[in-house]
């Protein structure tokens, strides 16, 4: 290749996508054209599935939906001409009110590596190069682009990484780095955590792209690792080219560049397959309607049932009043930002449910103001379902985790005056529940896309047995969270320090002893599942082997997220008990199956700063067992490694 062929593969150029590197016609090099996002595809496309958001689809812990979730959207980017996925958006749900945690696998490294492995899996079997983003520590969306998040060595590896290290297994061809700066150096310019952790400890062998506008130099970005700019070409076209004629940055560095894009798309088959798909096509389908479907439903987290409130009882119930703006008027089912889809509809509860109990059955319907309908319609039904809502979008983050004034003092009234109040939430992530005590069941949909009202109406009429669990813990009140300090979070001077260090998420609740609203991993179905039998056994050399038994001992179908948390000896260092390991299982009545993992050596590993590797734990370890977060674990056991 000439100098100037491999300058023009290293930058963005203007396009008909959100990212577009021109085609070499020469060599027969295709054209890239990169589009967002996690959620569907986005940048104004229309003719597309607007899937439930990532932490929805997290939200089942459920590996062979996410395959087929990526699978899906990997699909429709490609019959929309892209192939480049600007996705999946794996950094951690550090800050509860990111404004990003729709877009985003959770608050627990082990539950998002676990998952989106699978995800990229199922975004290439379509032929189409995921990228995984944001590299690294983009936590917040507050001063994004200027924050330094200064983090520790252990707290970097154990917690911030462990989901890119399991993308880059599965093979992700192409990683985004970040707008934010990492302990004072600018995410992409940064040799750390690009060359040191990314490329030489973690053996990645694609390319790293900027985020747009995330470039902020040419020498010392290139020699830091940065392989590509986005969106044009201000530091690596033509000042690019002078600094290597100039010996700043040697053509080896340029050649490393180009071979690493070269070998994303000849790994998923661009090279080989020619692209036929254009931005005018109809992306849609049958099956990926019923698959958005699937997905929102596997997603539902049902966080209260008092007195068995749902399923709902249509034997005895006459009457429903349909209650909030997020129930007809306003239905809240996207994220905004890179993340944000145009729906080629939503189905809104209310739609859902009149579809699925026919023209006959009352079902009243007021919206969230004024207040006194609503009470008026909740006093003269049997039932009074509450749809209450927040939402969020890239570039802000949440002022708070209330949804807002207003619906909160709407499901106050409505519970005093409605014995039976449901209510159904949907959000980006963590909200506040001052109300929880006062309604019979509260339903957690997170953002299910365009599909939310017959999703959701299957989950209240029992049709669909909920399985969700949390992927983020509740807390409380707003301080009761690990990050509840202005240094911390959203930083002083834009230095934001990670003080809490490995105390993300559940791990500070559990290790100050602190109950929050409800944990990480919570979620009840409409049957009830019986552990016994836990089996511990093996060594560090040849793995722990963990086993018990689950049985279905209620009256209905019904999954079971079997959960295992591992409690590490005092000297390790670590947090009290921590996720290593989860199995869904989907039982008949009755029936009984077994849950069983093996944890390896690198499973039970820490990272040491001194010799700056992985080093394995020595010592008694305690294993914990459930299926309902560390609030209600079921089997305990030791074993000595």
């Amino acid at each position: 290749m000439t100098m100037d062929e491999k300058i023009g593969m290293v930058h963005g150029v203007g396009g008909d996508y959100v990212g577009d590197v021109p085609a070499v016609p020469r060599l027969k090099i295709p054209a890239l054209h990169l589009e967002d996002g996690p959620q569907g595809v986005g940048d104004g496309m229309r003719n597309v599935t607007a899937w439930p958001s990532a932490l929805t689809v997290v939200a089942a812990w459920d590996t062979n939906l996410m395959f087929k979730y990526g699978q899906g959207m990997g699909q429709e980017q490609r019959i929309k001409g892209s192939n480049v996925m600007l996705g999946p958006m794996v950094n951690i749900a550090r800050v509860p009110v990111d404004g990003r945690s729709f877009e985003s696998y959770g608050e627990d490294p082990w539950l998002a590596a676990g998952l989106v492995s699978h995800s990229i899996s199922g975004i290439q079997s379509a032929g189409v190069i995921g990228c995984v983003k944001h590299f690294v520590d983009n936590n917040q969306e507050y001063n994004r682009t200027s924050v330094s998040e200064n983090v520790d060595e252990r707290t970097q590896h154990e917690i911030y990484l462990p989901a890119f290290r399991a993308a880059i297994k599965a093979g992700v061809m192409s990683v985004m780095c970040s707008y934010n700066r990492v302990n004072n150096m600018h995410a992409c310019q940064n040799h750390q955590t690009l060359t040191v952790d990314l490329k030489e400890g973690m053996g990645f062998e694609g390319w790293v792209m900027s985020d747009w506008g995330a470039t902020h130099s040419t020498v010392e970005s290139a020699l830091a690792g940065l392989d590509q700019e986005m969106p044009r070409d201000e530091y690596f076209g033509p000042s690019l080219k002078k600094a290597i004629q100039d010996g700043k940055v040697p053509e080896s560095r340029l050649d490393d560049m180009v071979t690493r894009i070269l070998t994303g798309m000849y790994a998923v088959g661009i090279m080989d397959h020619k692209q036929t798909g254009n931005k005018t096509a109809n992306a849609q389908s049958a099956a990926h309607t019923k698959l958005a479907q699937q997905l929102a439903q596997a997603g539902t987290v049902l966080v209260k049932n008092e007195d068995n409130a749902l399923p709902l009882n249509m034997g005895k119930i006459r009457k429903i009043a349909v209650i909030g703006d997020d129930a007809s008027k306003h239905p809240t089912a996207t994220g905004g930002g890179s993340g944000h889809v145009i729906a080629p509809y939503i189905i809104s509860p209310l739609q859902g449910l009149q579809k699925r109990l026919g023209p006959s059955f009352p079902l009243p319907y007021a919206p969230t103001n004024p207040t006194s309908t609503a009470v008026k319609i909740a006093k003269e039904a049997d039932v009074a379902l509450v749809f209450v809502a927040v939402d969020s979008s890239e570039g802000h983050d949440r002022k708070n985790l209330s949804i807002s004034y207003d619906q909160d003092e709407l499901v106050h009234a409505v519970a005093a005056a409605q014995p039976n109040t449901i209510v159904v939430v949907h959000s980006p992530g963590a909200i506040l529940m001052p109300w929880v005590n006062k309604v019979k069941a509260v339903v957690c949909a997170f953002l299910p896309g365009q599909m939310d009202g017959d999703s959701i109406t299957e989950i209240l009429m029992g049709d669909v047995n909920p399985s969700g669990r949390l992927p983020l813990t509740f807390p409380l009140h707003e301080d009761q969270n690990p990050v509840n300090t202005i240094k911390q979070y959203p930083g002083i001077n834009n230095e934001a320090d990670y003080s809490e260090k490995l105390l993300v998420g559940y791990r500070w609740w559990d290790a100050k002893n602190i109950k929050p609203l409800f944990w990480f991993g919570h979620g009840l179905s409409y049957t009830t599942f019986a552990y016994s039998g836990l089996v511990v056994n093996g060594s560090l050399e040849q793995g722990v082997y963990v086993q018990c038994q689950v049985k279905n001992t209620g009256s209905r179908y019904g999954a079971e997220i079997v959960q295992l948390y591992v409690r590490y000896p005092g000297s390790a260092g670590e947090p009290f008990r921590q996720l290593r390991g989860f199995e869904k299982l989907a039982l008949k009545v009755g029936q009984a199956r077994m849950a069983q993992w093996t944890l390896q050596k690198e499973d039970l590993s820490v990272w040491d700063t001194s010799s700056h590797s992985w080093k394995a734990v020595s010592g008694e370890l305690g294993i914990y067992v459930g299926g309902n977060g560390l609030g209600d674990l079921k089997l305990h056991g030791t074993i000595n490694v």
